[in-house]
Protein backbone atom coordinates (compact mmCIF):
# COMPACT_ATOMS: atom_id res chain seq x y z
CA UNK A 1 0.00 0.00 0.00
CA UNK A 2 1.28 3.47 -0.88
CA UNK A 3 1.56 5.90 2.01
CA UNK A 4 0.19 9.35 1.32
CA UNK A 5 1.46 12.28 3.32
CA UNK A 6 -0.82 14.74 5.05
CA UNK A 7 -2.40 17.16 2.59
CA UNK A 8 -3.82 20.61 3.21
CA UNK A 9 -7.38 21.15 2.05
CA UNK A 10 -7.28 24.78 3.18
CA UNK A 11 -4.42 26.99 4.28
CA UNK A 12 -5.84 30.39 5.14
CA UNK A 13 -3.03 32.58 6.49
CA UNK A 14 -1.62 36.09 6.47
CA UNK A 15 1.60 37.94 7.30
CA UNK A 16 0.32 38.85 10.78
CA UNK A 17 0.57 35.27 12.06
CA UNK A 18 -3.12 34.42 11.77
CA UNK A 19 -4.02 31.11 10.18
CA UNK A 20 -6.69 28.47 9.88
CA UNK A 21 -5.55 25.23 8.26
CA UNK A 22 -7.67 22.23 7.34
CA UNK A 23 -5.47 19.17 6.87
CA UNK A 24 -6.30 15.64 5.73
CA UNK A 25 -4.26 13.33 7.98
CA UNK A 26 -4.97 9.93 6.44
CA UNK A 27 -7.46 7.07 6.72
CA UNK A 28 -9.97 7.33 9.55
CA UNK A 29 -9.09 4.52 11.96
CA UNK A 30 -11.87 1.98 12.35
CA UNK A 31 -14.13 3.57 9.72
CA UNK A 32 -14.07 2.31 6.16
CA UNK A 33 -14.00 4.89 3.39
CA UNK A 34 -13.46 7.85 5.72
CA UNK A 35 -10.53 10.20 6.23
CA UNK A 36 -9.20 11.75 9.41
CA UNK A 37 -8.79 15.52 9.26
CA UNK A 38 -8.18 18.42 11.59
CA UNK A 39 -8.76 22.13 11.73
CA UNK A 40 -5.87 24.05 13.27
CA UNK A 41 -6.35 27.67 14.33
CA UNK A 42 -3.20 29.62 15.11
CA UNK A 43 -3.02 33.31 15.95
CA UNK A 44 -0.84 35.40 18.25
CA UNK A 45 -3.71 35.45 20.76
CA UNK A 46 -5.19 31.95 20.50
CA UNK A 47 -4.35 28.49 19.17
CA UNK A 48 -6.28 25.26 19.00
CA UNK A 49 -7.15 22.22 16.97
CA UNK A 50 -10.11 19.96 16.48
CA UNK A 51 -10.28 16.61 14.70
CA UNK A 52 -13.14 15.59 12.43
CA UNK A 53 -13.97 12.91 9.84
CA UNK A 54 -14.10 13.57 6.11
CA UNK A 55 -16.06 11.75 3.45
CA UNK A 56 -16.37 12.44 -0.26
CA UNK A 57 -19.61 14.41 0.17
CA UNK A 58 -17.85 16.80 2.57
CA UNK A 59 -15.09 17.35 0.01
CA UNK A 60 -17.75 17.98 -2.64
CA UNK A 61 -19.42 20.50 -0.36
CA UNK A 62 -16.03 22.26 0.06
CA UNK A 63 -15.86 22.65 -3.73
CA UNK A 64 -19.37 24.14 -3.67
CA UNK A 65 -18.32 26.50 -0.88
CA UNK A 66 -15.39 27.73 -2.99
CA UNK A 67 -17.84 28.36 -5.85
CA UNK A 68 -20.02 30.51 -3.57
CA UNK A 69 -17.01 32.40 -2.21
CA UNK A 70 -15.93 33.20 -5.75
CA UNK A 71 -19.31 34.86 -6.38
CA UNK A 72 -18.85 37.02 -3.26
CA UNK A 73 -21.04 34.98 -0.94
CA UNK A 74 -20.06 34.11 2.64
CA UNK A 75 -20.05 30.40 3.42
CA UNK A 76 -20.76 27.96 6.21
CA UNK A 77 -19.03 24.60 5.74
CA UNK A 78 -20.06 21.54 7.80
CA UNK A 79 -22.46 23.65 9.86
CA UNK A 80 -25.40 21.23 9.71
CA UNK A 81 -23.42 18.09 10.53
CA UNK A 82 -22.01 16.65 13.72
CA UNK A 83 -18.62 18.09 14.53
CA UNK A 84 -16.91 21.40 13.89
CA UNK A 85 -18.05 24.04 11.41
CA UNK A 86 -16.10 26.61 9.42
CA UNK A 87 -17.58 29.94 8.38
CA UNK A 88 -15.81 32.33 6.02
CA UNK A 89 -17.01 35.92 5.97
CA UNK A 90 -15.47 37.82 3.07
CA UNK A 91 -15.90 41.22 4.75
CA UNK A 92 -15.22 40.76 8.43
CA UNK A 93 -15.20 43.27 11.26
CA UNK A 94 -11.54 44.23 10.58
CA UNK A 95 -12.02 45.12 6.87
CA UNK A 96 -10.63 41.77 5.75
CA UNK A 97 -11.99 38.23 5.54
CA UNK A 98 -12.53 36.38 8.78
CA UNK A 99 -12.68 32.68 9.44
CA UNK A 100 -14.89 31.43 12.24
CA UNK A 101 -14.28 27.93 13.55
CA UNK A 102 -16.95 26.51 15.81
CA UNK A 103 -16.86 23.30 17.81
CA UNK A 104 -20.31 23.35 19.39
CA UNK A 105 -20.43 19.60 20.02
CA UNK A 106 -17.29 18.82 22.05
CA UNK A 107 -15.47 21.90 23.37
CA UNK A 108 -18.37 24.34 22.86
CA UNK A 109 -15.82 26.89 21.62
CA UNK A 110 -15.96 29.41 18.79
CA UNK A 111 -12.88 31.22 17.46
CA UNK A 112 -13.07 34.19 15.07
CA UNK A 113 -9.82 35.01 13.24
CA UNK A 114 -9.38 37.94 10.84
CA UNK A 115 -7.09 36.87 8.00
CA UNK A 116 -5.81 39.27 5.35
CA UNK A 117 -5.94 36.76 2.49
CA UNK A 118 -4.08 37.29 -0.80
CA UNK A 119 -6.06 38.24 -3.90
CA UNK A 120 -5.86 34.78 -5.50
CA UNK A 121 -6.61 32.68 -2.43
CA UNK A 122 -9.76 31.06 -3.85
CA UNK A 123 -7.93 29.90 -6.99
CA UNK A 124 -5.13 28.55 -4.82
CA UNK A 125 -7.62 26.55 -2.78
CA UNK A 126 -9.25 25.18 -5.91
CA UNK A 127 -5.84 23.60 -6.61
CA UNK A 128 -5.62 21.98 -3.17
CA UNK A 129 -8.88 20.06 -3.46
CA UNK A 130 -7.94 17.98 -6.56
CA UNK A 131 -4.67 16.98 -4.88
CA UNK A 132 -6.63 15.60 -1.91
CA UNK A 133 -9.14 13.82 -4.16
CA UNK A 134 -6.40 12.35 -6.36
CA UNK A 135 -4.44 11.10 -3.35
CA UNK A 136 -7.41 9.52 -1.57
CA UNK A 137 -9.85 8.67 -4.39
CA UNK A 138 -9.41 4.91 -4.00
CA UNK A 139 -10.05 5.11 -0.27
CA UNK A 140 -13.18 7.28 -0.35
CA UNK A 141 -16.65 5.91 -0.99
CA UNK A 142 -18.01 6.70 -4.47
CA UNK A 143 -20.70 9.03 -3.09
Amino acid sequence: MVTVEQLDLALLCDDEGNSVCITVLGPLQGVARGLAAEIVVDAPFVAGRVAFPLWRFRLTSWAEALDRLETGEDIAWLHVQRGPAVYIHLNGERDCPEVVTEDALVSMTTVRVPIDLPFNWIATHRGLLPAVLDAWDGHLSPE
